[in-house]
């Protein structure tokens, strides 16, 4: 075994706090597997605008508690630097998220920081929330939302105002993203870093507060079947209590889905987007004649829905379809503040605000991105991310999203319509806005480095049998957004593509809309681009 190696993997041992992952350290050094130790040590698990997110194992490539420790450490690093003092630190359910919780909670006491811990697995949503209602200066959600069994994640708050940002209780971005990241990779020993056991364990009385406000989005209750799955996250029991504070007595659980799992046993991906995910859910809503069928991801902070259409067959709608929906009514019942939404969204949304007269801006792809419009009255993205209600949680939340969709459906159903009926109204008025997302999985996130370079510097005369009518490189954008990796292209039949890495695992990701007069036509549309562009990127 290389010598270099054998020294930065005893060296980590040595450093480890964890004895179970140091035991597998030692184990793989008596084996002599030099190929699994450099997976293990092909550099520090990248800290960025997600924070971290990996798979869970051994070494610095990995999330464990070594790794957590030294984010910790180098985030309080940077807390002391600006005069931070307060933390509040939330997890999931999934594998190594309570033990990453009292990591964390233990270096940032043993720096002083004044640390709060939320009292059990709960949506990311709620410590979102804890943020901006305790007043913290950092908030810390241990979670990798929708990724794969073996990941978890590490997503990072800031309460006020810091670098010149106006945080309001949202997700770090640049260059907050890269201050943090220079004094983790400052933090070389952490053994050398104090430690404390002084936090307070939260009560019930945040998370009552969030129940409170959440459940006022649906004033009206009334008659109507909801399907709903956790995805086997950690929603049922806030989204319950959220229902019922509200008066809505007709949820119903899936419940070999609706209790806490970090294996996730019935679904190949914890994500409602993912084929097959919903089965279960859709099942139930045909044998109970159901009215909605709703799921969150894993952490909560997404919501996806599922309804009947007119010819009695249940389909998932799009995640554009349901920001339209939201748009659409919160902009005929109350159209004050600003809309906005990504740029791989559609645009139908600002058509919608145009028209109602409502200002509305575009965003970089990401909630860390939407959260900093100021007076957001709905904001979205179209991979099922939605805030209805800024005010009390300043990103995506899935949960809120789920009870106030329950009205819109409850609300139309009291006037003998559905929500299929408010999506003709639009598509009457804007022409229908159909969307798709392509997901490439890649063994490395290289290959779609080349890629791009490719189309940046030999673009293509065509793309699935129609001309490139414009390339437009988003990272030296001219509608004054920040630079960020991606193309957008223009195909004739005013067809938009627009192509980018994604920004938490190893995809490329391809985002296409069609305008048309009748959904049929976008759909053939589709047909025709979808599997050629898929070719074209692989």
């Amino acid at each position: 075994m290389d010598v270099a190696l054998r020294t930065e993997v005893e060296n980590w041992i040595s450093d480890d706090p964890d004895p179970v992952t140091a035991e597998q350290l030692r184990k793989l050094l008596s084996a002599d597997d030099e190929t699994q130790l450099r997976t293990f040590f092909s550099g520090f698990l990248q800290f960025g605008t997600a924070g971290l997110r990996g798979p869970v194992g051994p070494g610095p490539s990995c999330m464990n508690r070594a790794v957590v420790g030294r984010a910790a450490a180098g985030i309080a690093s940077y807390m002391k630097k600006r005069n931070m003092k307060t933390v509040v630190i939330g997890r999931d359910a999934r594998h190594g998220s309570e033990d990453f919780t009292f990591e964390s909670a233990e270096i940032f006491s043993g720096a002083g920081m004044q640390v709060f811990v939320l009292p059990r697995p709960l949506p990311t949503p709620v410590l979102a929330f804890a943020t901006s209602y305790l007043q913290c200066d950092i908030g810390i959600m241990v979670t990798a939302s929708h990724n794969p069994p073996q990941d978890n994640g590490y997503k990072v708050y800031v309460g006020p105002t810091a670098d010149g940002i106006s945080y309001a209780a949202s997700q770090i971005i640049n260059p907050t993203d890269t201050y943090m990241a220079a004094e983790i990779a400052a933090i070389t020993s952490l053994a050398t870093q104090p430690r404390s056991r002084t936090w307070t364990v939260l009560g019930e009385d945040v998370v009552d507060e969030y129940i409170k406000r959440t459940s006022a989005l649906a004033p009206q209750p009334g008659d109507i079947k909801v399907v709903y799955t956790a995805m086997h996250g950690v929603g049922t029991e806030t989204v319950q209590k959220v229902f019922s504070k509200a008066g809505f007595t007709g949820l119903v659980t899936v419940d070999e889905q609706c209790t806490p799992d970090p294996d996730f046993p019935t679904v190949a991906f914890p994500n409602p987007e993912e084929p097959g995910a919903i089965d279960l859910a859709l099942a139930k809503a045909r044998a109970i004649s159901a009215d909605l069928v709703i799921a969150n991801d894993p952490d909560a902070d997404r919501c996806a829905a599922a309804i009947c259409d007119k010819s009695g067959n249940w389909r998932m709608l799009r995640g554009d379809e349901l920001g339209i929906i939201f748009g659409e009514w919160i902009a005929r019942t109350k159209p004050t503040g600003i809309f906005g939404n990504s740029i791989v969204s559609s645009s139908a949304l600002k058509k919608i605000a145009h028209h109602y007269g409502v200002d509305f801006q575009e965003t970089l792809t990401g909630f860390k991105w939407l959260a900093k419009i100021e007076d957001l009255a709905f904001g979205y993205e179209e991979a099922i991310g939605y805030a209805v209600d800024s005010e009390t949680v300043n990103d995506k939340d899935g949960i809120s999203a789920a009870i106030y969709l329950t009205q819109i459906a409850m609300d139309l159903k009291r006037s003998g319509l559905s929500l299929s009926d408010l999506l003709d109204d639009v598509w009457k008025r804007h022409g229908f806005h159909g969307t798709e997302q392509i997901s490439i999985r890649v063994k490395d996130m290289k290959s779609i480095t080349a890629l791009l370079h490719q189309l940046r510097t030999n673009p293509p005369a065509q793309i699935a049998g129609r001309p490139v009518k414009r390339i437009d490189d988003l990272a030296a954008p001219q509608d004054g957004l920040p630079p960020t990796d991606g193309l957008r292209i223009w195909l004739d039949e005013d067809i938009r593509v627009i192509i980018r890495p994604s920004g938490t695992e190893a995809k490329l990701k391809c985002y296409i809309e069609v305008i048309s007069e009748s959904a049929d036509i976008a759909e053939k549309l589709l047909d025709d681009v979808r599997n050629p562009l898929k070719e074209f990127l692989s």
